[in-house]
């Protein structure tokens, strides 16, 4: 896969049963890319070992003074180092594609995993986390990835290295051969502890990034309520624990940086002594001295890529554990369905409330608990979070369609919509029937004074739909983006559109406007709202009410709410007490025209006697 070919027509199923698992499945899944870098990375690390023969070769030469043995060095000297420019680069270059292949690979992953849970993903993983997961995680994994194909070249260098050390000058290559993977094995006890510190620091840092995120979201009531400098003096103290753990686990990898530098040494004063020892004895020339000493030297460099893949391996094993946690989250129905993909139409009906969506029809449902309502909206939907007994439209489960077919044919938008940034246009620019217009849906929201605000907020934008929208609309006010979300949904026209109190931020005259804009567009469409809105309910064909998990009414507005109690404690806010109380008075009224009735009849009777 090359760079300018991405993004994946399919990055394929994870292996996402632990962190490891994972990054081998990657690792897998890359094996072209590995296989490349690989041969690139041997072709420079055997040219950069090979340097020490043609030096030790050329200083023989100029010690016999062998003119032509000389040239012979030269030209193998010339050749190594056209070998390592050439593999240098070369190496780079897949080791960077690899990088970014891999990284790409599993923000693509991430992404479909998204877009299959949807608002259940948030509910069982924190919004910082998916944050840390997606930018971070993402870099570190990559990061292996790429690091994996340059030590394995470099493992395989410092073997070959070794054996040819041992084959051209046995007295030296074996100390050579001994020394070597002391050296590579030197570090290992220290890197469980490096790794603990080091995901204790991803820990932390996952932990500011998530109160961070949810400060700035939060930050418009936390300014109203005055807790600005609360929450900032939490994020100071998350922010210097980050601090104190990425200096433990600094302190630790210096540490194993050290001693990477300090044995390589070590073992080079052994070689020189020993050298030396046998070079005054005569049993090894001056220039096989200056080969074996210039190999030692240049083996530092292919051993770094020793501790730089323990340092990748300890960093990305956290962030693949946690990309792997949330690429293994599953909604409660199969995605795939059991159906052929068509979209059905008729009445939406939900076996466990009983509540029944006429088709065309606009249907009001009010209940009393909102974490119900929500729950019932999301099984309108299809494809509940939760397991349960799936909804019906035109007696078709929807859980039974694939998800791509029943999110076309019903559309949900919940109480707490989000705004990506962007031009207005973009952010209507969604799969539509096209039978509904910007322009309609956003005068049927009542977006008019929002356009306004957005051209204002916005250089050089002299058509509103090219006005900027900010992250998640943060400039606006919380009923002008419940405006532009519900024109949005408007704009798709689906057969059965869902709305979970979209009109609870709208004062009461726009939200009058809103109603009637709502049954004009939608005339021959499928609506339910969930509100408690006496404006919207007044406005429905049909109003249900779900009392403790059942429908306990049905009817319009105006007769439910002076027929049915509970209705009219929802709607009208309407306590036990007062009820009670009304009650009392309607009955006294009663006996009141009651006694009015007998003392009527008597004067009846005495004036007849009379």
């Amino acid at each position: 896969m090359k760079i300018q070919d991405l993004p994946y027509p399919d990055p394929g199923e994870p292996d996402a049963r632990s962190g490891p698992r994972f990054l081998w499945w990657l690792f897998r899944n890359q094996l072209g890319g590995q296989l490349t870098a690989l041969a690139w990375g041997l072709v420079h690390f055997v040219a950069v070992s090979g340097l020490p023969f043609g030096v030790g070769f050329a200083v023989q030469a100029v010690v016999d003074r062998s003119g032509g043995r000389l040239a012979l060095a030269g030209g193998l000297m010339v050749l190594c180092g056209f070998a390592i420019a050439l593999g240098d680069s070369m190496l780079h270059r897949s080791a960077v594609t690899n990088w970014i292949t891999a990284a790409a690979r599993v923000q693509q992953l991430l992404a479909r995993r998204t877009a299959r849970l949807g608002s259940a993903l948030t509910r069982r993983v924190a919004a910082g986390e998916i944050v840390a997961v997606s930018t971070g995680d993402v870099e570190k994994i990559g990061w292996f990835v790429e690091a994996f194909s340059r030590f394995t070249a470099a493992a395989l260098t410092v073997v070959l290295v070794c054996v040819g050390l041992y084959v051209y000058q046995p007295a030296l290559g074996i100390v050579v051969a001994v020394g070597i993977p002391v050296l590579a094995v030197a570090v290992l006890p220290l890197l469980p502890r490096a790794t603990r510190r080091a995901d204790f620091q991803r820990e932390k840092a996952g932990r500011a990034t998530e109160l961070a995120s949810d400060t700035v979201a939060g930050l418009r009531v936390l300014r109203g309520i005055g807790g600005e400098e609360l929450f900032l003096d939490r994020y100071r103290r998350a922010s210097q624990e980050v601090r104190h753990a990425a200096v433990r686990s600094a302190g630790m990898w210096a540490l194993i940086s050290a001693i990477q530098v300090l044995l390589p040494g070590l073992l080079m004063i052994a070689v020189v002594w020993q050298g030396v020892h046998l070079a005054r004895q005569g049993r090894i020339t001056v220039g096989e001295l200056v080969t074996v000493y210039s190999a030692v030297m240049l083996l530092t460099y292919p051993l770094r890529h020793f501790e730089e893949i323990a340092m990748a391996y300890s960093f990305s094993r956290p962030s693949a554990k946690r990309a792997a946690r949330v690429l293994s989250l599953e909604r409660a129905t199969d995605t795939a369905g059991s159906r052929e993909a068509v979209v059905p139409a008729g009445d939406l009906y939900d076996p466990a409330t009983g509540l029944l969506a006429p088709a065309g029809c606009l249907t009001a449902v009010v209940c009393g608990d909102p974490d119900a309502a929500g729950l019932l909206a999301e099984r309108l939907g299809g494809h509940p979070a939760e397991e349960g007994t799936s909804a019906l439209l035109g007696g078709v489960p929807l859980d039974e369609l694939p998800l791509s077919s029943t999110r076309t044919a019903v559309l949900v938008q919940d109480k707490d919509p989000v705004l990506l940034s962007g031009s207005l246009r973009e952010l209507l620019d969604v799969p539509a029937s096209g039978a509904v217009s910007a322009a309609e849906a956003l005068a049927a929201a009542q977006c008019g004074d929002v356009l306004e605000s957005l051209v204002q907020g916005s250089l050089n934008a002299e058509d509103p739909l090219d006005a900027r929208i900010t992250e998640r609309g943060r400039s606006l006010s919380g009923g002008q983006r419940q405006r532009l979300a519900l024109a949005r949904s408007l704009v798709t026209d689906p057969e059965v559109l869902v709305l979970d109190e979209p009109t609870s931020a709208v004062d009461s005259h726009t939200e009058a406007r809103i109603a009637d804009g709502i049954r004009e567009l939608r005339a021959g469409r499928t609506t339910v709202v969930f509100t408690s809105s006496p404006l919207l309910l007044d406005h429905a064909d049909r109003v249900v009410l779900i009392h403790e998990g059942e429908v306990a009414a049905v009817g319009v507005h105006r007769e439910l709410v002076h027929t049915e109690p509970r209705y009219r404690a929802v709607v009208t806010r309407e306590t036990e007490d007062e009820a009670a109380a009304d009650h009392d008075l309607n009955g006294l009224n009663g006996l009141n025209d009651l006694d009015d009735v007998e003392e009527l009849a008597e004067l009846k009777e005495i004036g007849e006697t009379a």
